[in-house]
């Protein structure tokens, strides 16, 4: 099931790789330096942006630019910006850290969000030098602020089927520009936008840098939204508006490629602002419990808040693991990209697309992460969690979106099982091998494989089962299917959920181990908690999942058979996490915050 580590992991090995502890990054090892960075984040939440949180979700104007005004003076939207060119240039999961902190801002975070990703990185990472000169420093102060526009009426998930149009001048010197464009997140407010348009008929489409005075740019009123009130989202059109031509963004046609790549971004960065929310809503939820009181004594008393505390944390946790993992492995892959002679830009571009799976197991995690957190939290408040005043109603109505934002889960969860078999197609993953020596396996005895001591002994041995059967779901899906398992969503959205949860519980487990060689076992025993639980509720999805995809294309004998695989891969030893849950939210409430 695994390789030498002798080279750094590539995106999507860790299906057939075995990883240890030191080889990732944990939240645990942030430097003095970062934890000033996370303060000056959380405080510019806690100071500036909770006391105007309802002023701001009920649209008053100019408030959000303000507010931007001010993250820019303190350099926070510049982080990833060369200091060259007015910003912070700190690394790839610096900047994770920060979007982390300040995601719990709810209609804040998400203008910033849009603003220094989406909004401002194509013109980083795929503009000219003069392109950049002009427009990035204006952006990294917050004197300009940046909009992203390419969906459209009719083109949602399936984005270059756009209808925006670019028409070359007859002296060459500019585009016309002419289309609309729906669901423009700081459209209201952007000095700048990133426009995505078909040049004649081309197949691709282009991007272009316009900037929002131009004549011809025109808004409709702001959309009146479930959740995320306060951020400005307002369709725009573009009437013949003429942009020069030094304003393309990269070449002609480049612009579907900037898009995926772009998206890829910001579904890491989502990852990282929604665990900002999670630990947030967290912290209502477990002094609200601690403050209630039914039939004479506080609420955190009782096992079924308690198994909400404790699940609330053992998710975040988790997808905190993985988030960081990922953001460490992309920061190793832009300085191989970059030792290897490539510019800085693009070697970011290409780091982070080489781990494009995880960025999208991330993106579907993070938000189903959040979800589940504020959906709990509205229960354990009650009748209050329903009531406008209460934290939590506004936490719920917020986390919605991002199960839609940067691609739906849906399509995140297509592309993660897509881009795992492009890869092995292209010989650059190796899925077949280990798939085949899988499928050997069901009609030999069961080999014992190397035994793993301590605390952990079980969940590696799992771990492996789970990898297995993963391959062999796949393996048989992709045989049996061929050319069609393009189209069977339900088989594909089965294997994506197999390789989420193998990701969250191989990442989790890593960092468990890593602070035990750190802190010594006795002061993690309840993160050792938090990763068992985790582990014994993933072995029944796996293996529900795994049997549903069976079930879809396989019969007689061999369905016997591979189920029967399914089951020996997903067995696991008997285990209380009724006692492993009171662990975890003793923890919390003896805290009464998130401590984790």
């Amino acid at each position: 099931m695994s390789t030498e580590n002798t080279k750094p992991i590539k995106g999507g090995e860790f299906l057939i790789r075995s990883t240890q502890p030191n080889e990732i990054f944990i939240p645990e090892e942030w430097t003095e330096e970062h934890q000033m960075i996370a303060q000056m984040c959380n405080d510019f939440i806690d100071q500036e942006v909770y006391p105007v949180i309802d002023r701001l979700d009920s649209m008053e104007e100019g408030l959000m630019v303000s507010l931007l005004n001010k993250a820019g003076e303190l350099g926070m939207l510049g982080m990833s910006v060369p200091e060259e060119l007015g910003g912070m240039g700190v690394d790839f999961k610096t900047s994770l850290l920060a979007t982390e902190r300040l995601g719990k801002g709810h209609s804040f975070s998400v203008a910033y969000g849009a603003h220094t990703g989406i909004g401002s990185l194509p013109l980083l990472y795929y503009g000219t030098e003069e392109q950049k000169a002009k427009y990035t420093p204006l952006l990294a102060s917050g004197e300009w602020k940046a909009a992203y526009c390419l969906t459209e009426p009719s083109s949602g998930s399936d984005a270059n089927s756009g209808k925006t149009k670019a028409v070359l001048s007859a002296d060459g010197k500019y585009y016309s520009i002419t289309g609309q464009k729906m669901w423009i997140t700081n459209g209201g407010f952007a000095d700048l936008m990133t426009v995505f348009a078909k040049i004649d008929d081309d197949k691709n489409l282009s991007a272009f840098l316009v900037e929002a005075k131009w004549e011809g740019v025109s808004l409709n009123p702001e959309e009146k939204k479930m959740g995320i009130k306060g951020s400005s989202t307002r369709q725009v059109f573009f009437n013949n508006v003429k942009v020069p031509v030094e304003n393309m963004l990269s070449e002609r046609e480049a612009g579907f490629k900037i898009a995926l790549n772009i998206l890829n971004i910001g579904r890491i960065k989502l990852a990282a602002g929604v665990m900002g929310g999670a630990k947030a809503t967290i912290v209502d939820s477990v002094r609200y419990a601690g403050e209630r009181e039914q039939f004479g004594r506080s609420i955190n008393k009782y096992g079924a808040i308690r198994y909400k505390l404790a699940e609330q944390a053992i998710r975040t946790f988790v997808v905190e693991s993985a988030t960081y993992r990922a953001g460490q492995n992309i920061d190793d892959a832009i300085k191989g990209h970059m030792s290897e002679g490539m510019e800085k830009g693009k070697a970011t571009l290409k780091g982070i697309e080489d781990f494009a799976i995880e960025c999208a197991i991330l993106k579907v995690a993070g938000s189903e992460c959040l979800d589940y957190v504020a959906d709990e939290a509205v229960q354990i408040y009650g009748g209050m969690g329903y009531s406008a005043e209460s934290p939590v109603e506004k936490a719920y109505r917020d986390s919605r979106i991002n199960r839609i934002f940067e691609g739906t889960n849906e399509i995140n969860r297509m592309l993660i099982v897509d881009m795992l078999l492009r890869k092995a197609m292209k010989g650059e993953l190796d899925l077949m091998g280990p798939a085949m020596k899988v499928a050997g396996e069901l009609m030999s005895i069961p080999e014992s494989g190397d035994e793993v001591e301590g605390v952990f002994a079980n969940e590696h041995k799992y771990l492996e089962g789970y990898k297995k059967a993963l391959l062999m779901v796949a393996g048989s899906a992709v045989q049996k299917l061929m050319q069609t398992l393009s189209k069977e969503q339900e088989i594909l959205m089965n294997l994506a959920d197999i390789t989420i949860l193998i990701y969250q519980a191989e990442s989790a487990l890593l960092r468990a181990e890593k602070m035990i060689v750190m802190k010594g076992e006795a002061a993690v025993a309840v993160q050792v908690a938090m990763v068992k639980t985790f582990f014994y509720d993933a072995s029944s999805k796996i293996e529900k999942a795994g049997k549903d995809a069976l079930n879809c294309f396989a019969e007689g004998d061999e369905l016997r058979m591979m189920l029967m695989g399914l089951k020996r891969f997903t067995k696991t030893e008997a285990f209380n996490p009724r006692d492993a849950r009171q662990m975890i939210a003793n923890k919390l409430i003896e805290a009464n915050n998130y401590c984790f």
